[in-house]
Formats: C-alpha cells, structure tokens, sequence
C-alpha cells in the first residue's frame, strides 16, 4: 500500500478521534523518524513526552527483544522479577513508599482517585471531593475527565462522575475557598502540559502543601507529563521541595512501551487486597523497558541534558520572539517548552513546520508545545530553530 492508501484504509476502519498529520511514520532513530516515502523529521514532540531516550534506543531495545524472548504476560496472580526490580527503583529515585503499576496516565489518575476516597472513608469521615486545577488534564476516562478542568472534553460526555470542583491555577485562595469538609484532596500538575506548559509557581505548590497538611487533605501530584527526568530532576515537584502524598506517572516511564505508575506514602497508600486490581498493569516486558529506561536516563546524564539543553531550546525561542516579533512569548521548564503565537495560526504552523523537516505539537489555536526525547543535543536544537524561524519569517 503506498501512504495515501494507509491514510484511506485507515477512515474505513479506525474510528475518527484523531486529527492525525498527513504523513505515514515508519521508523525512528534518536531524535529523528522516516516516513514511508524516506522523509526525514527532527521529532519534538516524542510520542508526547513519551519517547525520553529518543527512538529506538540500543539498551531500551535489548531489553525488550530479552525479556520478550523469556516471558512477556504472568498476570498479576504470581510475582514476576522485574516487576518488583522495578517497583524498588521507583521507589528509591522518588523518595515515595509504595507502587502499584497501570497501563495509562488516565488509569494511573484513576486509580490515585481511588486511593484518595478509601482514604477518605477510613480517616475523613467520608469524605471524597477532590479540588484539581482549571485547564488541567488529567485523562479521558469518565473519572479522570471529570478531574480534568477543560469543558471543551467534557460536554460530549455529561452526567459526569460528581466530587470534583476546580480552581484557578497559581491561585491558593481559590483552593481554599473550594476546600469544605466533603473535601478529601487537592489534584495538581506541576506543570500543566496539554493546555500549553504552564509551570505552577514555587511559592504556590509549597502554600498548597501547607494547606493540604493543615487541613488533612492529601495531596496528589500528576507528573504523567512531568516526570521522568523531563525537567532535570525525576520529578517536575522535586525541584520545589514538594512531595506529593500521591504521584501518577506514565508517558516516558518505559521509554515507549504503555504504562503508568502510582506512588503513595504514609496513609495514603490505603490499598488491601481486593481493593483494586490490573490484569497487564506491571508486567515483565515493560518492567525491563522501565529499568532499562531508568538505567540509561541515569547512566547518561539525561537529567542534566534536559537542564542545559531545555535552557539552551528556550533561550533560543525567546531570540526568535525578539527577532520576528511574532511570538508573544516562550515559557516551560527543562525539556517541557512551549510557544504562544501573536494569532492563532499554530495549526498552520505545524504543517508548515512538518513541511520544513520538524515535528511540533499544537494544543490550542495559538500555542505550540515542544516535549523532545531527553537526548537531544543543541546542534539538534539549532536544527528546529532553524525551521521555526524560516516559517515565522514567512508570515
């Protein structure tokens, strides 16, 4: 089949969720990808954050075509080696106490939701509202949807789940004035990532901690966009001197397999058996990617590439801002970085771009986000800056 004939096949028999590019990838090496016909693109976007060693990656790979070739699926009825090889890492580079792995972000919130209702029932007299963060995104089964803050995901989908109200972001007193005794913890990004990189503020994640203690509340921290490095320490939080009570992560956590991940200290990890359950959440295959991913983000400095090369990306961004003057303004953190458009011609940027050898996401009509594998170097950088300033020199 040539490309356009995959593109027609694919409207006969896939359901129509996704404004997909017009290109047909078929193989990744770093930070580049190839479509069918051999076009090169420098890939920014990482499978969403997904991809932090780049594309097939030499560890990553050897330890997934090893641990395929020994035992792939066990279930969670029996122990499986790198499950808990896994569970141990995590649990040591986060300073968390416990695990429990999923398959998604989403089921990932899910299950952090879970965990913070049975708390509520055995500490809070009940309690089982959570607070979460206006255009925050938390995922796209109904609990998590009715946890994100975007109404524009949520009105095909009403009645909703109940116990979820939302507050401005970066505001404290909007947290407070939501908080009642029904309330049994507050849901935050760090960095809220699909409504454009938007970092919260230092002093605003420490008062909202502050808050959660004196209250009672747990306080449950979604890095399943943030975390794994993507910011130069393991989570976005760290960097803050904040800990959540509950962690989610997902995307980049096997290096390109599915998976995801809830952390939970002290009460809040109220799990008993038969409480919940995962039929291919944590199983060896992606385990081993896991640890593989771990390995290599920790042997090769890939925190501290995304530090210097983040820094390096968005300097350059705000030099491209003063220089064509059509960029309102470049924001992020490590390697979670984002543009805002003087008018809401992204959409058009990205296929310009694409055309142009880049890869870049849009999350709104003005915004552009930009979540590359960690390895990236800065001649890499220079290579995409190069691109988005040809085509924002064309407008």
């Amino acid at each position: 089949m040539s490309m356009n004939d995959v593109m027609a096949l694919e409207h006969q028999v896939y359901m129509p969720t996704y404004k997909r590019q017009p290109i047909v990838l078929a193989r990744g090496e770093g930070c580049y990808v190839w479509d069918e016909e051999g076009t090169r693109y420098l890939d920014l976007v990482a499978g969403i954050a997904v991809n932090v060693l780049g594309h097939a990656h030499p560890a990553l790979v050897r330890a997934i075509k090893e641990q395929a070739g020994t035992l792939m699926h066990t279930s969670n009825l029996y122990y499986n080696r790198p499950q808990v090889e896994f569970a141990e890492m995590l649990v040591r580079w986060t300073g968390m106490e416990k695990v429990f792995f999923t398959n998604s972000g989403a089921e990932a919130n899910e299950t952090a939701i879970k965990l913070a209702r049975k708390f509520g029932k055995k500490h809070r007299n009940g309690a089982f509202a959570i607070v979460t963060a206006r255009q925050s995104f938390h995922g796209r089964t109904l609990t998590a949807l009715a946890a994100t803050g975007q109404e524009k995901y949520q009105a095909p989908f009403t009645p909703l789940p109940p116990g979820f109200s939302h507050a401005v972001y970066n505001d404290l007193d909007a947290i407070r004035r939501l908080t009642t005794d029904e309330t049994v913890a507050v849901m935050l990004e760090p960095i809220q990532g699909e409504s454009g990189i938007h970092p919260a503020d230092a002093q605003y994640l420490r008062a909202v901690r502050a808050w959660c203690d004196e209250r009672g509340l747990l306080l449950i921290l979604d890095e399943i966009q943030s975390g794994i490095g993507r910011t130069g320490t393991y989570l976005a939080a760290e960097s803050l001197g904040v800990r959540g009570d509950i962690v989610t992560l997902a995307k980049g956590l096997c290096g390109g397999l599915p998976a995801g991940a809830v952390l939970a200290t002290g009460e809040a990890s109220s799990f008993e058996p038969g409480d919940h359950g995962s039929t291919m959440g944590g199983g060896p295959l992606v385990c081993a990617a896991g640890i593989a991913t771990l390995h290599a983000i920790e042997d090769e400095g890939l925190m501290a590439n995304a530090t210097r090369v983040g820094a390096y990306l968005l300097d350059g961004l705000r030099k491209l801002k003063r220089d064509t003057g059509i960029l309102a303004r470049a924001r992020g953190r490590g390697l979670m970085v984002a543009i805002d458009l003087e008018e809401p011609w992204a959409p058009d940027l990205v296929n310009q771009a694409r055309e142009g050898g880049l890869l870049v996401n849009s999350t709104g009509p003005s915004t552009i986000r930009m979540v590359p594998p960690l390895t990236i170097t800065t001649a890499e950088v220079d290579e995409g800056l190069a691109v988005l300033g040809d085509v924002l020199r064309q407008r």
